[in-house]
């Protein structure tokens, strides 16, 4: 119980990154994210990539969403590269490692190893009151969309 507090805490203290209405609910996850001006980033690199109608799809999903914050963590110019359309492939690559293809709440996460639409795997840890995806920590949970679930995270993840 102390540890739910102490989560629910911090989940409060953190200032809404997106609009988490009734009507996020009837949205897709990429709608969502097009919706917010934190993710202007990465819905470009999403279109980019031509993963648009992919993750407007039926799902479900559970995305990990890095704000644009975390694309500026980038080395300078990665993402204008990754953004070219000779590197679509890569972008792709390293946009769907963000996703997993299950709708996952805050409630049901675990320690361990998931498995990315990328094919990779997330190395996800449950620890004093947060949550850490590979070497990112989600700063907000459950956003839910009509087709999975967005979970903000403050640095790129990046296949292994």
């Amino acid at each position: 119980m102390k540890k739910f507090l102490i989560l629910a805490a911090a989940a409060l203290s953190i200032t809404p990154l997106v609009n988490t209405t009734a009507k996020a609910a009837d949205e897709t996850v990429v709608a969502i994210a097009a919706g917010n001006a934190d993710f202007s980033t990465l819905v470009a690199a999403v279109k980019a990539a031509d993963l648009v109608d992919t993750l407007n799809g039926a799902g479900p999903f559970t995305i990990f969403a890095p704000t644009n914050a975390a694309f500026e963590k980038l080395p300078k110019g990665t993402v204008e590269d990754l953004l070219k359309p000779e590197n679509k492939a890569k972008l792709a690559a390293i946009l769907t490692y963000h996703v997993v293809a299950a709708k996952v709440l805050a409630a049901d996460v675990k320690t361990g190893m998931v498995k990315t639409v990328q094919g990779g795997e997330l190395d996800v840890k449950v620890a004093d009151g947060g949550v850490t995806v590979d070497a990112a920590k989600v700063v907000k949970t459950d956003i839910v969309g009509s087709n999975g679930v967005i979970h903000v995270i403050d640095t790129v993840l990046l296949p292994k």
